[in-house]
């Protein structure tokens, strides 16, 4: 079988997000997708499937780690859209992928060769705020002080989207400075922990913290954006704005808040394609 291995919001060749992309024909089963995963030892393997149109979408979509299966992935989702575009002769403007858990999921041609996710907006919730003791049955003190110690800030206002919690910082320096507690930040219960705050040069930066999910530091994470991208117009009290995420790799997007949808522009560029050798 085929593979692709593509970065994925990235200006250049060596930045972003690299996920691996296999098309498949039909599911295999979840134990050799999950290895396959692991041996790619890559943030996300996306599998895809073709459908039948008539249904009003044009493949199935499913992402894994190295350790686990997970409910949605951007950088993983557009690697797959620059895959189908690029590599398998895709003639129209825009692919619908269908997932398990997070509905249909959109990549559009852009600008150029610039791609785009249309993904459902995640406006996050304050979660717990324990200078002013108050917490959510989304998060217990225990929680937010596993997350704090973790990030080695002092506790301010936490926020939980559908995936994630979600700090806001002051500037991007302090963004930029962060030395997480892995071990400390993997016993709070969620997929993980978004940091970010004002950039200097773009609207908002990030970087974004999955340890329970085997990763430590991702990236780029497209789906975290779905949760930065309504935060950050309702405070700045614009709906276009310009991201970067802050990680070694640097990742660069472009987003729009569009009701309740978000578009999260960026570029995508193969690094490899190859066979899988595989007995089932």
């Amino acid at each position: 079988m085929k593979i692709y291995q593509v970065d994925a919001f990235a200006a250049a060749m060596f930045q972003g997000n690299p996920a691996a992309v296999v098309p498949l024909t039909g599911w295999l089963p979840d134990t050799v997708m999950q290895n396959i995963a692991m041996e790619n030892n890559l943030a996300e393997t996306a599998f895809i499937v073709p459908a039948d149109t008539a249904g009003g979408y044009d493949y199935l979509i499913r992402w894994f780690t190295p350790t686990m299966e997970v409910e949605l992935c951007g950088h993983a989702t557009l690697a797959s859209g620059h895959v189908v575009f690029h590599h398998m002769g895709f003639d129209k403007n825009e692919i619908v992928f269908r997932s398990l858990y997070s509905g249909d999921l959109k990549v559009l041609k852009g600008t150029g060769k610039e791609l785009a996710l249309d993904f459902p907006a995640n406006m996050p919730a304050l979660a717990a705020h324990p200078g002013q003791d108050i917490f959510s049955d989304q998060c217990t003190p225990q929680d937010a002080e596993a997350f704090f110690e973790g990030l080695h800030i002092a506790p301010r206002e936490l926020y939980r989207g559908r995936h994630d919690f979600m700090v806001a910082l002051d500037d991007e320096q302090e963004v930029e400075a962060l030395a997480p507690d892995f071990r400390r930040l993997a016993v709070a219960p969620a997929r993980g922990v978004v940091v970010t705050a004002p950039g200097k040069d773009v609207d908002f930066v990030s970087r974004c913290f999955f340890p329970q999910s085997g990763i430590d530091e991702d990236p780029v994470t497209g789906s975290a954006h779905t949760m930065m991208i309504p935060f950050w117009a309702a405070r700045l009290g614009k709906n276009r704005l310009s991201a970067v995420q802050l990680s070694r790799r640097k990742g660069h997007l472009n987003c729009t808040l569009t009701g309740d949808r978000v578009f999260i522009g960026g570029y995508a560029h193969t690094f490899l394609q190859g066979d899988i050798f595989l007995q089932v």
